[in-house]
């Protein structure tokens, strides 16, 4: 079988084989962001006042229904990287045909929830009224078409787990240039505002989910499935589900805290809105090598799990964090001498810079943590550890709403309590993952799945 489009993780150098893996997907990461960079860019120079503002309130509710689609993706992701590693061909070949129908269901459910309940979800996060329209709209198109998402990020997470992460990287970089180009031209040029930026997004995630398909079934053997490979199997939709679905629970309950949290930030209306806009859209950035790290890491310690190399997941972990700590070192750097600058570069909008600043240098010297949380994360999910998926969402869920709500109240803190729940939450969190993985009880799952 030919294999020029996989990577066996299960042999050579950890950490050329991490960082190798790493790359393409900090690419492809970083251009994903790049959609909502400039959504958020162009509408807040020629949306309206209120445009950055709704995207902003738009952006941790569609998060939220996104998260069920990422979850099953990756329980999916998992299945394939261990028995890949097992080199039962035939039975990644079975779990690619049975992905279809996990993606229709988890896709349709999502996109026609986020519309339905648009209104009320806004209205119950506090969404200033003056912002009400602009983001009933944004939200509206862009959860509507969950479904592509979820199409878009299935194919990625087989072909990652697989060791491609160069397929998605292509298509997302041409997404990202044709989003950039109908962005101009619908919010810029023919002022449509929140209505053309969402209506780029999808137009480009469309791209980037049929473009990865077409080349990944005529590239990778794996997915050149036949019809025996698409009858339902059970055993691993059920399999599929059990991985999934702590992942997604895990994933709308850190949706849900941002949601809250976001709601703490409408409060004080439109300037620390923008700002706080501005500063996630940054650290949505800061986070795509350690979210990139991350992905690298699971797909390596699910490979290896299923070649039964516990040495190997274990250094592979090891070498990982110690990526992450050179990196967090320097965005703490950047963030103190060039926080005002990047700030700028989202708003004209001199009141929200000096805010968003400021909020830049307190959540930056919690980067260490945000880092460890990907990589011990990465690693249990990858060796199947499902069940810390939903604690680590519930803790990242009682540090929003905890922290949020004592530190807002606090007099000298108030608006600031906003980027310190942020960074708190990072830091119980992270210790949370790291105390999970010395624990030792993902080594008793290590082969329970196989």
């Amino acid at each position: 079988m030919n294999k020029r489009y996989v990577t066996d993780m299960t042999q050579g150098n950890e950490l050329a084989l991490l960082i190798k893996f790493t790359i393409p997907m900090l690419f492809g990461n970083l251009f994903q962001q790049f959609y909502n960079m400039a959504d958020t860019v162009i509408v807040g120079h020629y949306g309206g006042k209120y445009g950055m503002p709704a995207i902003g309130a738009v952006g941790s509710v569609n998060f939220l229904f996104f998260s069920l689609c990422m979850g099953m993706g990756a329980g999916v992701g998992i299945m394939i990287a261990q028995h890949f590693g097992a080199g039962k061909d035939e039975y990644v070949k079975k779990i690619v045909g049975n992905s279809i129908y996990i993606t229709l269901v988890a896709g349709i459910l999502m996109s026609v929830v986020s519309v339905t309940f648009a209104r009320p979800i806004l209205t119950l996060m506090k969404t200033p009224e003056a912002c009400m329209p602009d983001a009933l709209t944004y939200m509206r198109i862009v959860g509507g078409a969950t479904f592509l998402v979820a199409g878009y990020n299935m194919i990625s997470s087989i072909l990652r787990a697989m060791g491609d992460s160069k397929t998605p990287l292509i298509f997302l970089i041409t997404a990202c240039l044709i989003n950039i180009v109908l962005d101009l031209i619908a919010v810029k040029g023919l002022g449509m505002g929140v209505l053309g930026a969402g209506l780029a997004t999808i137009i480009s995630q469309t791209i980037a989910m049929i473009g990865s398909i077409v080349v990944g079934v005529k590239n990778n053997p794996y997915l050149q499935i036949e019809k025996r490979h698409r009858e339902v199997d059970m055993d691993i939709v059920r399999n599929a589900t059990r991985l999934g679905i702590p992942l997604a629970l895990q994933n709308a309950l850190i949706a849900f805290s941002c949601v809250a949290l976001q709601s703490v930030v409408n409060s004080f209306k439109e300037d620390v809105m923008t700002a706080y806009t501005a500063t996630g859209r940054i650290e949505q950035l800061v986070q795509q090598p350690f979210g990139s790290l991350g992905t690298a890491v699971s797909t390596f310690a699910g490979q290896n799990t299923g070649a039964k190399k516990l040495d190997r997941v274990k250094s592979g972990c090891i070498k990982s964090v110690i990526l992450v700590a050179v990196f967090s070192l320097l965005m703490v750097v950047v963030m103190f001498t060039q926080g005002e600058n990047i700030i700028r570069f989202f708003t004209p909008n001199e009141v929200a810079v000096g805010i968003g600043a400021q909020g830049l240098k307190i959540t930056s010297m919690f980067y260490f943590f945000l880092g460890l949380i990907y990589v011990f994360r990465g690693t249990l999910n990858g060796v199947g550890d499902a069940g810390f998926a939903l604690i680590n969402g519930i803790l990242e869920v009682v540090g929003r709403l905890g922290f949020a709500a004592i530190l807002v109240s606090i007099s000298g803190i108030g608006m600031w309590g906003c980027w310190y729940t942020n960074g708190l939450t990072w830091a119980i969190t992270g210790i949370g993952c790291v105390l999970r993985y010395m624990k030792g009880r993902w080594r008793k799952k290590l082969f329970a799945n196989l």
